[in-house]
Parts: C-alpha cells; structure tokens; sequence
C-alpha cells in the first residue's frame, strides 16, 4: 500500500471503516481505534516494539478484527516544523508497516501529543505506574482523534462549497428564466 493524505484517506475508507491510530515509540507502540462513525477515538492497546512483521501480523489481526480500513501515525516533528531523524524514522516505519499490513498511512503531526497526554493525567491524579501503562495508547487516541477531527473539518468544507455551488446553479437557472 501507500502513505497518503488526509484527504486520500478519508476520501478511500468504506463508509463504515475504522481507523487505528498509531504512537511509535523506540520501546512501545501505542494503539487506538476510531468508532465506525469515525468521530471517537479511543485508546486500545500498548504493543512492546518489536521486528516489523510481528507487529505488522498484531495490527494486521486488529484491523480485520475491527473492520479497520486505515492506519493514522504519529510523526514527531521538530517544534519548529522541521523533520528531524525521529520524523524520518517515523516515515519509514509508516511505509513499512503500510506495506506489510496491506492498508495506507497517514502521518499526522503529534507534536506534544505525549506531554500534553500524560499533564492531563497528572491532572486526574493517576499515579505514575498506572500514567506509565496507559501513555502510550492515550497518546496514539489523541493522533488518531487529531486526525479524525480534521477529516468532520475537511467533511463540512466541502458540503458548504457544495451547498454554494448548488445555490449558484439555482439562481443562475431562475435569472435565465
């Protein structure tokens, strides 16, 4: 398969396929998925790292466990914007995983998705063990609900210019009249 855009992405899904969002990590991976609706994200596993066609094989077996259409990854980028070697390895990872899983990638920006993650966990007060167990898939939730939240964005703009052009149309056809 491809990495490809938001736009693709959305634009390729069935109607009622989910999507999982992905954390790489060098140690764990965090795993979410979206409802069918895809409007929630909600976090659903953390993975140990480990050589790619196993965990191509887990995600694989989520995907068509949960009717999964596409994969939504984290790519870290600098603060500033730029791509660092996290970044690329972030890319890499997201073709391989795309191409042994047989499903396209989205990289979607996660800048401070982790830290902004684990301060709201402070905030609820989880001890640190239980902060520890849960970051990463909590993390990959908010990629994924980033993403999702961008695709009912994408979704409203291009009915309110199909709305317009309908309205064009009409009054175009009521002034020829």
């Amino acid at each position: 398969m491809a990495v490809i855009n938001l736009n693709e992405m959305a634009g390729g899904l069935a109607r009622e396929a989910r999507l999982i969002g992905i954390d790489p990590g060098r140690k764990r991976v965090g795993v979410a998925l979206s409802d069918v609706f895809r409007r929630i994200a909600t976090p659903y596993a953390t993975l140990n790292r480990t050589p790619l066609a196993r965990l191509a094989a887990e995600i694989g077996d989520l995907a068509r466990r949960e009717g999964a259409g596409g994969l939504i990854i984290g790519l870290p980028l600098e603060m500033d914007g730029r791509a660092g070697p996290a970044a690329q390895a972030a890319r890499d990872f997201a073709h391989a995983l795309s191409n042994a899983t047989g499903m396209p990638a989205t990289l979607v920006d996660e800048r401070l998705t982790t830290a902004s993650v684990e301060r709201a966990m402070i905030e609820a007060d989880l001890s640190r063990a239980k902060r520890a167990a849960r970051i990463d898939a909590a993390a990959a939730a908010a990629i994924l609900q980033a993403a999702l939240d961008r695709m009912a964005a994408m979704a409203r703009e291009e009915s309110t210019r199909n709305e317009t052009d309908q309205e064009k149309s009409n009054q175009g056809k009521t002034g020829r009249a």
